[in-house]
């Protein structure tokens, strides 16, 4: 489904990503952990291009979408991506966040959309929250939300930028809960976080990040269990 090639990003002479090789098949999950400052949400920005590439070229289904002229909202609808933060619009109630997009590009009529909205709710336990404004949940209940919102738009991926780490410890599981049904279902994943037992769950593959680079990566079992290259074991010791 992905396939990344070279990829370099710069910020002045900042070299946040430093060639970066990947294949990410149909349905696979991929799990990237590694420090702060590793590079690990840049390169899930540079993913669906939010972040333009400084070197190197990336693929979606065959088609190179770092290529001059390509229709990068077109792209951008392919994945649905989720942050750290929730991004909700505060002024409008759950249903309406969720369906603003899908309506306004025209990808189905407002009932449709409140039609799929509410069943995604429903899938997320959060039916009897459709109307209500973000103001009123709590922050488990936001990021749902904001999963909900993604997957209005039917993407073909889901990139998670560590959506767990502004919530409160008791609220972590619900939003797991919520991406481990994902996975289950056969979504493509890829999941900057530092939740080693969802990774460990989850995984099909765990990718190990430091100073832009790949440092090691192998099933979650093998990676987590007994790293092979001495900077992910001194990373995972503290940690675990």
């Amino acid at each position: 489904m992905i396939t990344v090639k070279g990829l370099c990003k710069d910020f002045g002479g900042l070299h946040v990503l430093r060639g970066i090789d990947q294949h990410i098949a149909v349905g696979e999950k991929v799990v990237v952990i590694g420090p702060s400052g590793s590079g690990k949400s840049t390169f899930l920005r540079c993913l669906n291009l939010l972040e333009q590439p400084t070197g190197g070229s990336i693929w979606l289904d065959g088609q190179e979408i770092t290529a001059p002229r390509v229709d990068i909202n077109a792209v951008r609808r392919k994945m649905g991506m989720v942050f750290q933060q929730f991004n909700l619009f505060p002024h409008l109630r759950v249903m309406e966040n969720i369906t603003l997009a899908p309506v306004r590009l025209g990808l189905c009529a407002k009932p449709e959309a409140q039609r799929q909205a509410m069943a995604l709710l429903q899938r997320v336990g959060l039916a009897d929250k459709a109307g209500a404004y973000p103001a009123q949940l709590s922050g488990g209940q936001k990021q749902r939300i904001a999963i909900v919102r993604a997957l209005a738009m039917n993407p073909e991926i889901m990139l998670f930028d560590e959506p767990t780490s502004a919530l409160d410890p008791e609220m972590v599981g619900e939003v797991l809960d919520v991406m481990k049904t994902l996975a289950r279902d056969g979504m493509t994943m890829v999941v900057v976080t530092h939740e080693m037992g969802f990774a460990r769950e989850v995984g099909d593959r765990v990718l190990f990040m430091d100073e832009g680079q790949i440092i090691e990566e192998g099933p979650p079992q093998g990676l987590l269990g007994n790293p092979s290259q001495p900077r992910t074991r001194d990373f995972l010791r503290k940690v675990l």
